[in-house]
């Protein structure tokens, strides 16, 4: 790739957390990062002179930069660790496949141990994390054998080892940290509650722990047992005070392919994560141009067939956001909820940043095609029968009744016009009626450029529903342009779109292009008139203040409104204050006429 490429990857990652990696014009890695903002970490590294001659060394090989996005600053530390130990890169400190990171672990017992490790075995044991520090291990440890007396000794707590009295209890038992299963004290569907109820904290929901708790606690209370009443608050206020830790996979979910799609009117973009023993390993994005409008169903089964291909993929099942048919050996899982819908999502997200990215290089480089894209969907999506090239929309401003004014924006190509933008003052109507408002200024408008031979728009936007929509096709029906022009009215409560001879409003994708286009217009016309109707209203003041104030000109006043900001600071200035702008006299003459009025 050449510079420009480079510098336009750069400009167009995202702001969140991630890991970014280098890659060298043989596509081979070189370097994996993590960062809190991708943008800007990997910035950093082309905008100065580094100390070290290895990391200019680094920089100058720099070809290509790939990146996932992940939901925390914590994600992107656990996946930059999985993905150094994965890929080897030449310019990363090379760490060991080893217990780098600590697990919690509930151990495959009839009475389940429960501890940290940094080792994880595949017994059936349960292991959760990893996290990023010890502390906060220890932290979760401390919290779980406040609220739950569990055994900590490796005995082998059979059936028939309990009924034999093999084993004794010991200190723990006395100290009350556990409460004596070796000897049949603690019964195993008792203990077996218990773990369920860690379980369920460990995966960050401790909705039902919170509600044994506080029965408990009322229970006490009500047989006036305070001071055990008094404990099960406690332990319900460290439960409210934890905060759950943030993970990227769960280790269960191994050996694993993730696809996702998302899609346009001209391309699609699969994105693809490659999990092994509950680490994300490779991710990948494909872009696909589209050439007869095919379905998201095929363009997602003719990925998975070629990612698995081009990189060997031996995986039996993969996880996917609708049914595909990709042969009978493999399982096709469609997650509702858990670690596998979050690891879809993960995936989903990333193809989501992909497109974007991809769109910001293409508004970069080529402008006319990125406005022709957006164009062709707007067309497309608002039903019209051509592209909206050149778009009006209309809003009133009328605050409590006073000053009515209405504004006009003009988009063209998808981008602001401002010297089209024009205002109104409302000539015809009395009082504040929205309504008759809108006919009156659409009326003006397209009246007026008739006369002056000016092009008409393709789309006329409404700020309004249905009753604004109407007054304004009236106005067009009397200029005789109705079906001429496009005319749609947007309601701002729930963006809904209104048609002329339609009840039933069209409501578009909340992420469509189209529809962000349509607010932006909207919120730069509601702008445009507030701007008209502040400025109206303060002319109006000052207005009023200069007819009534003796010897005192429009430019005094102007001077003095611009240094006191408004009439009301300027009536409780002193004398003083306002002489030391316009002089002793003048200010005479005004605080004597507000003394007296």
């Amino acid at each position: 790739m050449s510079v420009i490429s480079l510098e336009l990857q750069i400009q167009t990652l995202p702001d969140g957390p991630g890991v970014y990696q280098y890659y060298d014009k043989e596509d081979k890695i070189l370097y994996v990062g993590k960062a809190k903002n991708l943008k800007k970490r990997v910035a950093s590294y082309f905008n100065k002179v580094h100390d070290t001659a290895k990391t200019n060394v680094l920089v100058r090989k720099i070809v290509t930069i790939k990146h996932i996005v992940v939901p925390t600053e914590t994600d992107a530390l656990l996946l930059e660790n999985n993905l150094i130990k994965t890929l080897q890169p030449r310019y990363n400190v090379l760490l060991r496949d080893d217990k780098t990171y600590p697990w919690i672990c509930i151990k495959k017992e009839l009475f389940p141990r429960i501890f940290s490790t940094r080792r994880m075995i595949k017994d059936g044991s349960e292991y959760y994390g990893p996290y990023t520090s010890f502390k906060t291990v220890h932290t979760i440890m401390d919290m779980i054998k406040e609220l739950y007396p569990l055994r900590t000794c490796t005995y082998d707590l059979n059936k028939s080892n309990i009924e034999t009295g093999k084993f004794k209890v010991c200190l723990e038992y006395h100290l009350g940290n556990c409460l004596g299963p070796c000897e049949g004290h603690h019964m195993m569907e008792d203990y077996q509650t218990q773990v369920d109820a860690i379980r369920e904290i460990l995966k960050g929901n401790f909705k039902e722990s919170m509600k044994g708790f506080r029965k408990r606690m009322n229970d006490y209370a009500s047989k006036m047992q305070f001071e055990e009443a008094q404990k099960i608050k406690d332990k319900i206020a460290i439960l409210e005070n934890y905060q759950s830790r943030s993970t990227i996979i769960n280790p269960k979910i191994s050996n694993i392919d993730v696809f996702s799609i998302v899609s346009d009117e001209s391309a699609a973009y699969v994105n693809f994560l490659e999990i092994s023993h509950g680490s994300i390993i490779r991710s990948f994005t494909l872009e696909i141009k589209k050439k007869l409008d095919e379905p998201d169903e095929e363009l997602l089964e003719l990925s998975i067939v070629e990612l698995r291909e081009r990189f060997q993929l031996l995986s039996k099942e993969i996880i996917v956001p609708f049914m595909v048919n990709v042969g009978e050996n493999i399982k096709v899982t469609i997650p509702q909820l858990g670690d596998k819908k979050q690891i879809l999502e993960l995936s989903q997200r990333n193809a989501k940043f992909y497109r974007i990215e991809q769109l910001k290089q293409l508004q970069i480089v080529d402008p006319e095609r990125h406005t022709t894209r957006i164009m062709a969907q707007m067309q497309k999506d608002l039903r019209l029968p051509v592209e909206p090239r050149h778009i009006e929309c209309f809003d009133n401003s009328n605050i409590q009744g006073t000053n009515p004014v209405a504004a006009c924006v003009v988009f063209k190509d998808g981008k602001p016009s401002k010297k089209d933008y024009r205002h109104f003052n409302i000539k015809t109507v009395e009082g504040p009626n929205d309504f008759a408002s809108m006919e009156e200024v659409v009326y003006r408008r397209y009246k007026r450029l008739l006369d002056e031979e000016e092009p008409l728009p393709q789309l006329i936007i409404i700020d309004g529903g249905k009753g604004q929509l109407s007054s304004a096709l009236k106005s067009l029906d009397e200029l005789g342009l109705r079906g001429k022009i496009a005319i749609i009215g947007i309601a701002k409560r729930l963006e809904e779109l209104f048609y002329p001879g339609d009840s039933v409003p069209l409501y578009l994708d909340k992420r469509s292009e189209s529809l962000k286009v349509i607010q932006q217009l909207r919120n730069e016309a509601h702008r445009f008139g507030i701007t008209f109707h502040r400025d109206k209203r303060s002319k109006a003041a000052i207005q009023t203040s200069i007819e009534t104030i003796p010897g005192i000109g429009e430019k005094t006043m102007l001077t003095l409104i611009k240094h006191f900001k408004s009439v009301k600071r300027l009536k409780l200035a002193t004398e003083k204050e306002i002489s030391d702008v316009v002089g002793l006299s003048k200010a005479k003459k005004i605080t004597d006429f507000y003394k007296t009025n």
